[in-house]
């Protein structure tokens, strides 16, 4: 099935270009920047998720009437016997950079809406947000056979060409989809670490399928110099298979029959486990900078989630 057809299909399955699109009518619900509190440019912010853009050092120099004492350098100031103040000026760029999981684990949903198209509408609805704020947004797409990296640009243009190429990467899924090594979770890892410059703001979208504890580790050595935000989509029935007589599960290559209640509560407790495991790891690495981990369901309700867990309450 060729995306154009897609693109009149169903849109709890494939995400619509169009409406990626159109979610920058929600942007103006959330921020990822704090704003400035009246008067000066140090007096404070409003309590926000991400530190915000930086200020960066121009000058020392004499005082001057209107200056705020609180600028003061006062180690210059007693070693000259004049006050001088530190001069800054906010930084206007930062790069924020959108890590959206497109391989085959995010083509399920038990529910409402498959899992990828979770991930594309919260990256779209992210991406409008950044470039409203007038921060320059960059794409890392995993795809089951590559990790693609469109580099952070500051235009409406580059914003919408970059929709295409996320709405083609969902629409290029199906049943026979599956991963390659090179598109690993590890690899996704990867392409991040090289492209996040110091300063940037990381936002991963994923199930984390593949993820291991190496992984996290580095998205952790990663915040020592970044804002690493990590978004959680699952579907309920990775957590729980239902009570019922018998269950033929397949990943397109193996099957396995459960057919005895005994074998479906072991299989339940393994769920459950590993759904836990993961999200204690994410917990752990988000609580080093005081920060939510997100979580996501197919339920259709993700974007009033999404902005919820950014602290929107509606």
């Amino acid at each position: 099935m060729k995306s154009a057809q897609r693109e009149t299909g169903d849109a709890r399955i494939y995400c619509q270009y169009a409406r990626l699109v159109q979610l920058q009518g929600q942007v103006g619900a959330f921020s990822f920047l704090p704003q400035l509190k009246a008067g000066t440019i140090l007096s404070g912010r409003h309590q926000s998720l991400f530190r915000g853009r930086g200020l960066n050092f121009e000058e020392l120099r004499h005082y001057q009437n209107g200056d705020d004492i609180r600028n003061l350098d006062w180690k210059v100031t007693m070693r000259t016997g004049k006050p001088h103040v530190r001069a800054y000026t906010e930084e206007k760029d930062r790069n924020v950079i959108l890590c959206v999981d497109q391989r085959s684990s995010l083509f399920f949903s038990s529910i409402e809406v498959m899992k990828s198209v979770v991930a594309a509408e919260i990256a779209a609805l992210s991406a409008w947000r950044v470039l409203k704020d007038s921060d320059r947004v960059g794409f890392v797409i995993a795809r089951p056979d590559s990790v693609d990296w469109y580099k952070p640009q500051r235009s409406r243009s580059h914003l919408l060409h970059r929709l295409h190429c996320l709405a083609e990467a969902n629409q290029s899924l199906n049943v026979s989809s599956q991963d390659s090594e090179s598109a690993s979770f590890g690899q996704l890892m990867s392409v991040i670490t090289r492209v996040a410059t110091k300063g940037s703001t990381v936002i991963v979208l994923s199930d984390w399928h593949g993820a291991k504890e190496s992984d996290v580790d580095r998205l952790q050595q990663l915040q020592a110099h970044n804002d690493v935000l990590t978004v959680l989509i699952s579907d309920r029935l990775e957590e729980e298979l239902p009570s019922r007589s018998n269950w033929v599960m397949g990943d397109g290559t193996h099957q396995l029959n459960i057919s005895e209640s005994a074998k479906l509560k072991q299989a339940n407790l393994g769920l459950k486990q590993h759904q836990e495991l993961k999200k204690s790891q994410l917990v752990r690495l988000m609580a080093a900078k005081g920060l939510p981990l997100i979580h996501l369901d197919t339920s259709g309700n993700h974007l009033e989630q999404f902005k919820r867990g950014m602290g929107v309450h509606r």
